[in-house]
């Protein structure tokens, strides 16, 4: 059965995400983490080192200028999940209003990083980031905190914690607390 954006949309407001598998012929299945990483909006950690970078003015941002090549680049990134199926879907998202795109670029406009992900009500959802310059994703992130920030939003959900995000800020919570927090951020 092929995947709709609609499905999609409706997965995320019950706390489930999609994710297609590679080594199955990138078959999507549905998955409910008993633990759920986020980022608490008032909790990212900027590193001294990425503060430097921010204030260099090295990057600027754009929101939503190239969705698909940045699904694109993250999955060139993380090709284990993200198939064309998922960027079919998710463009079609994009196109809808909800999903989007935070691209970070260099002095000469080229795209080095960024990530995209889902909005709905006033949580985000993120899914997957890339760089090809050093602290492109990490900018890009501190570029949506401020934005979601700035619209109100109240859930940076990460679907997962790594180390990576968790030397951001990312942390853990039961499944039961982020069910709270998401009914809370969407209705």
């Amino acid at each position: 059965m092929k995947l709709t954006a609609q499905q999609v949309l409706h997965g995320y407001t019950l706390g489930v995400f999609p994710m297609a598998h590679a080594d199955e012929n990138f078959k999507i299945y549905w998955y409910e983490p008993e633990v759920r990483g986020i980022i608490p909006l008032d909790g990212l950690k900027v590193s001294k080192s990425l503060k430097q970078t921010l204030r260099s003015k090295k990057f600027h941002f754009t929101i939503n200028q190239d969705f698909e090549k940045t699904i694109r680049s993250c999955s060139r990134n993380d090709n284990v999940w993200i198939s064309e199926e998922i960027i079919s879907v998710y463009c079609e998202l994009h196109e809808m209003g909800y999903a989007f795109s935070f691209e970070t670029r260099n002095e000469y406009d080229a795209i080095v990083g960024g990530l995209y992900g889902v909005a709905i009500g006033k949580a985000f959802f993120g899914e997957s980031m890339f760089h090809i310059e050093r602290d492109a994703s990490k900018a890009a992130l501190v570029f949506l905190v401020e934005w979601l920030k700035a619209n109100g939003f109240k859930l940076l959900d990460t679907q997962y914690t790594t180390s990576h995000l968790k030397s951001l800020g990312a942390i853990d919570i039961e499944k039961e607390d982020y069910l709270k927090l998401l009914n809370e951020a969407i209705s």
